[in-house]
């Protein structure tokens, strides 16, 4: 049994500002790094927007671990989320749930993969695979900012 392995960062200039999105895919030896960017988003869109892109890759069907930094994300995706759909997309306060567009295609992807979601702690300098990884997701984060801004 394959498990792919994804690690997920999000990063945003000024919150809302110019932000970015970062990847690192771990399937078997093979490890692919990816970026993105937008022009006004929020540290929030730019989190969930790695995950998306992350999955997104992904064969149907996958086993997948993936890592994130980001307790929004995870808690939203293995917890919010059922409680969002069965209440119209409003949440316990009563308010729209923000970034729903988002959610919605997180929401959908997920349901095509056996998806385990970890949260890692950002910003370690220990020697550990997830500590390795999140760092590069957040390097390469950082690096679709500046793509933007070139």
């Amino acid at each position: 049994m394959n498990v792919v392995k994804i690690y997920t960062d999000g990063a945003c200039s000024g919150n809302p500002g110019a932000g970015g999105w970062g990847v690192v895919i771990i399937n078997k030896t093979d490890i692919e790094k990816f970026c993105g960017y937008e022009k006004d988003t929020t540290n929030n869109r730019m989190e969930l927007m790695a995950a998306i892109q992350g999955i997104a890759k992904q064969e149907i069907g996958s086993i997948i671990t993936l890592y994130t930094d980001s307790k929004y994300v995870k808690d939203g995706i293995t917890s919010w989320v059922m409680n969002w759909k069965k209440n119209n997309w409003i949440t316990s306060a009563k308010k729209p749930v923000k970034n729903k567009d988002l959610w919605q295609k997180l929401d959908l992807l997920c349901e095509n993969h056996q998806i385990t979601w970890k949260w890692v702690k950002a910003h370690q300098e220990d020697i550990s695979d997830e500590t390795k990884y999140n760092n590069m997701a957040d390097e390469l984060a950082r690096g679709g900012i500046l793509k933007w801004k070139d």
